[in-house]
């Protein structure tokens, strides 16, 4: 399948690309409904969203070149050209939370009500830009033998970015259903959203052939227990001090 979907002005116009942007589009249209019901703000999401999209691309890009340093440090040319590939969600996701924490004290706004206002949307926007990598042929997994595995390069593989997709559309049902009906305290969707996608992914990575790599261990396997640990310790936190 070709990658690039037309070209514009002489420049390629990338599927991934079109994906990624659909899904962003859909994702801050609810965040939009939801900042209005809780009261932060239409004006207030748009402006964090700027802020927050072009700099969670850039932390994605970032995180990816440290983790691929040994290629970078030899190709130095090659580190801003993002048209390239290689983007992790992982970057991505950290640096929108570092942007939002400082948004969210310049406005006085609480950073909770934020972050479990976006979190279904960013679930969302995941599960459809998963599909750029079956356009790019890319982020797939081991060889198989089962009846949905795809053809890569003439060897049937692991769809791994249809399993993430799928479950990041689940986490994104959940998540609404769970904060229309069980949402406790502030800070709860977001942080549940952290310990699901962190759970999946964790699982799903063990299949991919194309892993970060530490030394023996996939990074993206370590950040998700990291971020387990310590999206459930917060989760419990929150909890007790709306008992207190």
């Amino acid at each position: 399948m070709n990658p690039v979907a037309f070209k514009l002005f002489g420049i390629e116009i990338m599927w991934y690309s079109i994906l990624i942007t659909i899904g962003v589009i859909i994702g801050a249209i609810l965040a939009f409904r939801e900042a209005e019901k809780i009261g932060i703000g239409e004006e207030n999401l748009i402006d964090l969203l700027l802020f927050a999209i072009p700099l969670a691309v850039l932390g994605a890009r970032i995180y990816y070149v440290i983790f691929t340093w040994d290629y970078y440090s030899q190709n130095p040319k090659e580190i801003l050209h993002f048209r390239g590939g290689g983007l992790a969600i992982h970057g991505a996701i950290i640096a929108g939370i570092i942007v939002t924490v400082v948004f969210s004290k310049k406005r006085n706004l609480d950073f909770w009500s934020i972050t479990d206002c976006c979190a279904p949307s960013l679930a969302l926007g995941q599960g459809i830009g998963r599909w750029g990598n079956y356009i790019n042929q890319e982020a797939y997994g081991r060889a198989t033998n089962l009846p949905w595995g795809i053809l890569i390069d003439g060897v049937k593989v692991h769809p791994t970015f249809l399993y993430e997709s799928i479950g990041d559309i689940f986490i994104f049902f959940f998540l609404l259903w769970y904060r229309k009906n069980k949402r406790e305290v502030s800070g709860e969707i977001f942080l549940l959203y952290i310990i699901l996608y962190s759970t999946i992914r964790f699982f799903i990575e063990g299949l991919r052939t194309d892993s970060l790599m530490l030394g023996p261990i996939r990074i993206a396997q370590l950040v998700s227990v990291i971020s387990i640990i310590i999206s459930i310790i917060y989760l419990n936190k929150r909890r007790r001090e709306k008992r207190i």
